[in-house]
């Protein structure tokens, strides 16, 4: 069944802040294998003009993949989560995620569409921090696997 095209522009409240620690950028970079020194040391970030270590661009896929999960629990949208693969994943940034952030996500559907049987659902998670200031857009596409006919 397709999904409703009426949710196209629904918006979802912002998420609680998200507090952005030194350790977890620090886990995420030895995760991905990225050695560069501003993801770990805060004086090789300051020198590079940063107030504290940044993350890497995509750190911030957890936190907004997170908020994205009330598009995908919404009971109303009606999507099989068990059927869904992740589409394509994009990031425009204002600035670096940096230490000591406090980041919320509001979620949007941006587009609903169906092709070969599938569901594509487009979702942006604007992120701001603490100050309201936006820090980056994510840029979120899943795809629901149509049923296999019986």
């Amino acid at each position: 069944m397709a999904l409703d095209q009426s949710f196209v522009g629904r918006t979802y409240p912002p998420t609680d802040p998200y507090e952005v620690g030194r350790e977890k950028i620090r886990e995420f970079a030895e995760a991905i294998g990225d050695t560069n020194p501003a993801y770990t040391d805060a004086e090789a970030a300051k020198a590079l003009g940063h107030s504290d270590v940044i993350a890497p661009p995509t750190f911030v896929f957890a936190i907004t993949f997170k908020a994205a999960g009330q598009v995908i629990e919404d009971p109303q949208l009606g999507l099989d989560y068990s059927r869904v693969v992740h589409g394509d994943q994009k990031f425009a940034y204002t600035r670096p995620v940096r230490a000591g952030d406090r980041l919320s996500v509001t979620s949007t559907i941006e587009a609903v569409k169906t092709m070969a049987g599938n569901d594509i659902i487009d979702i942006r998670g604007e992120v701001h921090d603490e100050a309201g200031e936006h820090v980056v857009t994510a840029f979120t596409k899943l795809v629901s696997r149509r049923a296999e006919e019986a």
